[in-house]
């Protein structure tokens, strides 16, 4: 038997025995058909070897993006007013993975994210759900504070999101919930307002997306709580977790 043709092959195949008059391949003309793989295949293959990889992998991993490529960086001119990067934290084989804006001024103080009252309400959130925040990932669109905590501008959302993609793709989270309208429209590629966004299912990359309120718009409207949860519920559920 003949070496495997692709789809495209074939079709000459096709072709060429139509050409001799024939309606139909004749037996016997070895042609074997090789399936192509598909982006999305390839992709979802890729997420299934990340799974694989063991939790000190993913540490190791992510120590190594950080040391090599975040380390020092001056991508934006975000880097000259902070006092440290704020990488994000959690479990490297977090099932969910929220991601946030921007570190604060308490998060830039201490190099972690949502630290202030905006993060206790999300570690608030996260204990609610039955987890601890040593059980989620938790980072941010851009990894240093904006002055004033003004929205992160293009040219430093461009510079610090491959850091971010890169960190999706080690952890391979099973589901992330997005905080807030620049996460959101940020990931999605979208302006359609987080209102209209939150409370339905996305595709990130392959990945269960989920928008919700940002903690700080919380903070200021309490009464939108009750819509954050109900979102939360429905990541619990797509997989298989319920809150206790």
């Amino acid at each position: 038997m003949g070496e495997p043709v692709s789809r495209t092959d074939l079709r000459h195949v096709f072709e060429f025995y139509r050409a001799m008059g024939l309606d139909e391949v004749p037996l016997g003309a070895g042609v074997e058909v090789k399936k192509e793989k598909t982006k999305t295949q390839t992709n979802t293959q890729k997420k299934q070897e990340k799974r694989k990889m063991s939790a000190g992998e993913k540490a190791a991993a992510l120590e190594k993006l950080y040391h090599e490529a975040l380390e020092g960086c001056t991508g934006c001119k975000l880097s000259a007013g902070r006092t440290n990067i704020v990488f994000g934290e959690g479990n490297p084989s977090a099932r969910i993975m929220f991601i946030g804006e921007a570190p604060g001024a308490e998060e830039d103080k201490q190099g972690r994210p949502f630290v202030g009252r905006a993060g206790q309400l999300l570690t608030n959130l996260i204990i609610k759900l039955g987890m601890k925040r040593e059980d989620v990932f938790i980072a941010n669109i851009v990894k240093c504070r904006p002055e004033g905590n003004r929205d992160p501008e293009e040219d430093e959302v461009s510079a610090c999101l491959p850091f971010l993609k890169k960190q999706i793709g080690i952890i391979a989270p099973e589901a992330i919930i997005a905080l807030g309208r620049v996460s959101a429209q940020t990931l999605l590629c979208t302006e359609v307002q987080i209102s209209k966004l939150r409370g339905r299912f996305a595709n990130f990359e392959g990945i269960p997306f989920m928008p919700t309120y940002h903690p700080s718009y919380l903070l200021r409207n309490p009464k939108d709580k009750i819509l954050t949860w109900q979102d939360a519920l429905q990541v619990l559920e797509l997989l298989g977790l319920k809150a206790p």
